[in-house]
């Protein structure tokens, strides 16, 4: 048993040595002068660590003081694009949240003509690959006139995505029916069962499906890139990639573009350090394994 024991630690801290080391070396490169990026690149940490690449990013310097610290001159609206991407991930995770509970609630509980066959559809959906639907949805937020808006950016997941009404629809199922029926009998109906019994019940689940929305929308790089490249609505991804584009093809900023990417993640990882632990209690209320 101690040996199996060590041998577990021992696959548990190269698995987790492998995934965050490609973070530390961003950090690295981040921190390193852009002039010193090809020389000093055998350390685990720089020679002369400078914050200038972040100053830079956030644009609190000016063009000169850009190109004298060895970067391109490109700029980044961050705090632009930080606000951009807050708005377009809080609006998918609300809304969708909000709907997807009405939707895998009616599947589990109410009886109508043709509701296994939806859900059938629903479930088969989870096996169209994403790019698939990427051109239809494009076409219509252009024929609506949505483009360049937060409206057309988060239209095709605002009510729901079919993972999340059937993460939500087996849970309910879970719940045991003699709950519902004696709300029943106090006289209340399906809305009053939903909201003031079923919901309060399911704060696990449903906190669950609303941080894996967060950070799928805030990491998305396609559909924000397509539907809003003004930087109104521009998000940091694809900022990102904007500033990326900005630099010589023969030297990209690698070290400003490596600044950038840290404040991207850092909203991100502070929001699993504060909701981690709910996040695997939820996961533990739901039988997740």
């Amino acid at each position: 048993m101690p040996r199996n024991r060590t041998l577990a630690w021992t696959a548990l801290i190269v698995a987790l040595v492998v995934t965050v080391f490609p973070f530390y070396w961003m950090l690295r490169t981040a921190l390193t002068p852009a002039h010193q990026l090809l020389t000093d690149n055998t350390g685990l940490w720089p020679r002369h660590p400078t914050l200038i690449n972040f100053r830079r990013v956030i644009g609190l310097t000016t063009l000169a003081q850009n190109q004298a610290a060895g970067g391109s001159g490109a700029q980044l609206d961050f705090l632009l694009y930080l606000r951009n991407s807050l708005i377009y991930c809080t609006l998918i995770a609300t809304a969708q949240t909000f709907f997807c509970a009405m939707a895998g609630y009616a599947l589990a509980r109410l009886r109508f003509r043709g509701r296994d066959l939806l859900f059938s559809v629903f479930v088969l959906s989870l096996m169209v690959p994403p790019i698939f639907t990427l051109l239809p949805n494009f076409a219509l937020m252009k024929d609506l006139g949505w483009l360049g808006s937060f409206a057309g950016m988060v239209a095709p997941t605002f009510l729901m995505t079919p993972f999340a009404v059937f993460f939500l629809r087996q849970f309910f199922l879970s719940i045991p029916r003699e709950i519902e029926e004696a709300a029943t009998i106090d006289g209340a109906g399906k809305w009053t069962q939903f909201w003031r019994v079923i919901v309060p019940m399911s704060r696990g689940p449903l906190f669950t499906i609303g941080l894996i929305t967060a950070v799928w929308a805030w990491k998305d790089y396609l559909w924000p890139l397509l539907v809003g490249p003004d930087p109104g609505t521009r998000v940091l991804t694809a900022g990102l990639g904007i500033f990326l584009q900005q630099s010589p093809n023969t030297a990209p900023d690698w070290t400003g573009l490596m600044a950038g990417s840290v404040l991207t993640v850092v909203p991100v990882a502070l929001l699993l350090i504060f909701f981690g632990k709910r996040l695997v209690e939820s996961m533990s209320f739901t039988g997740i394994k």
